[in-house]
């Protein structure tokens, strides 16, 4: 019988060094540990993610201009010279259970903002929820935002079980 994916998607958005990429992590191994396949975007807007040493051949073909396939026994890397639409990059990226996007602000997806310290209310108008520590005033937080622990990724899965787009 073949396994039934979720294809459940959610976005993390958030101001540099305020935790988006620990937070995806802790929720992207909890729930591999729980036997679920994840799958991770991650916007690059400044372009500058590296991904082979230099020198490699993998470096070499990719700065032909090519677009680039490094297939492996246990991993397919692609090097793709222009950008892609979500809905490409899921029909790349195959079946999953969850699909974690970090970044990409302007994704029709249901979205958890991470803030520490501060929070930055241009966050509000794409914002479904927010996940905070105890440096930020949950008061400063709109009523018709979620609010989500930090620190507590279990009450995080559970926001996404329950709001997360079937794509």
């Amino acid at each position: 019988m073949k396994k039934e994916y979720k294809k459940l998607a959610i976005a993390f958005s958030g101001p540099s060094n305020s935790g988006k990429t620990t937070l995806v992590v802790k929720v992207s191994e909890i729930l591999q540990k729980s036997g679920f396949k994840v799958s991770i975007v991650k916007h690059d807007p400044k372009d500058k993610a590296t991904f082979d040493v230099p020198g490699k051949d993998s470096d070499k073909f990719s700065k032909t201009g090519a677009d680039v396939a490094i297939v492996s026994p246990t991993r397919t890397t692609l090097f793709k010279q222009d950008s892609s639409s979500i809905d490409e990059i899921i029909e790349l990226l195959g079946e999953f259970d969850y699909l974690l996007v970090e970044g990409l602000k302007n994704l029709p997806l249901p979205r958890i903002s991470v803030f520490r310290n501060q929070l930055d209310e241009n966050y509000f108008s794409v914002t479904n929820a927010i996940a905070f520590d105890e440096t930020i005033d949950e008061n400063q937080i709109p009523s018709n935002i979620d609010k989500l622990n930090l620190n507590n990724p279990e009450e995080i899965i559970t926001w996404i079980e329950n709001n997360a787009k079937r794509v």
